[in-house]
């Protein structure tokens, strides 16, 4: 299975060390985030991986070159002189993919067992299967007894997305930022340039699977702002 590091982000979050650097390459414990999620698809034996890029895109792909692609096979999908966020990134991208293939934000840290969310997505036939948990998030995602995609929602404003009329039983899990996709999903998708792909789950889990993988217990860290890099050197040492 190929995979794919979205590493495009301009990471205001994680300012000022994005004022100078991509994010990818914000330091945990002095190891990249972006060589930390390399080494963690290898582990489950991803040996060819799309990294994108936009933020300081130079310094990335010489990081990438210094060290020899870590050993593996490594594509850079460049969206300069526009950052096309996820759904524009993946669209970019595609002709990388003709078998499913995984999507990941380099900003994420995880022990969520890639083995375990591979065999539930290709079990089920899924268009697309996320991981998600239950932790504390101002949006959610709202998933039905089956574990389908069936809405969105926004804690803070009380906006929603949904699918059905049933919402009494729907659970609200936060997304991961970790999915399994099928090429076909391309064939779906009619936005151009820059675009948000849960604009075209919020679509696409109307007429199609959407499974929610849920990993809640295990750790997950959003390394989007200088606390959480703290938060993180505690745990992955």
């Amino acid at each position: 299975m190929k995979a794919m590091l979205f590493a495009a982000g301009l990471g205001t979050r994680l300012k000022p060390f994005t004022e100078n650097h991509p994010k990818a390459l914000a330091p945990v414990n002095g190891k990249p985030l972006l060589q930390r999620n390399i080494e963690y698809l290898k582990s489950y034996g991803i040996t060819e991986i799309v990294v994108n890029v936009f933020h300081f895109a130079d310094q990335i792909i010489d990081f990438l070159q210094e060290n020899n692609n870590f050993g593996i096979t490594i594509h850079i999908s460049d969206e300069r002189p526009e950052v096309l966020e996820t759904g524009g990134g993946l669209v970019n991208a595609q002709h990388f993919f003709d078998n499913d293939f995984l999507v990941m934000n380099v900003d994420i840290l995880t022990d969520l067992n890639l083995s375990y969310f591979i065999k539930a997505h290709q079990e089920e036939n899924a268009i697309v299967s996320l991981a998600v948990s239950d932790r504390n998030s101002s949006r959610k995602l709202l998933f039905d007894e089956k574990n389908q995609l069936k809405g969105w929602r926004n804690l803070s404003s009380n906006e929603e997305i949904l699918a059905t009329d049933n919402t009494e039983n729907l659970k609200e899990l936060a997304f991961s930022g970790i999915h399994l996709i099928q090429p076909k999903l391309f064939e779906s998708i009619h936005f151009e340039g820059k675009f948000s792909i849960m604009k075209v789950y919020m679509e696409l889990m109307k007429v199609d699977t959407i499974l929610g993988f849920d990993h809640s217990g295990g750790v997950l860290i959003d390394v989007g702002r200088p606390s959480s890099v703290l938060e993180a050197e505690e745990i992955f040492k």
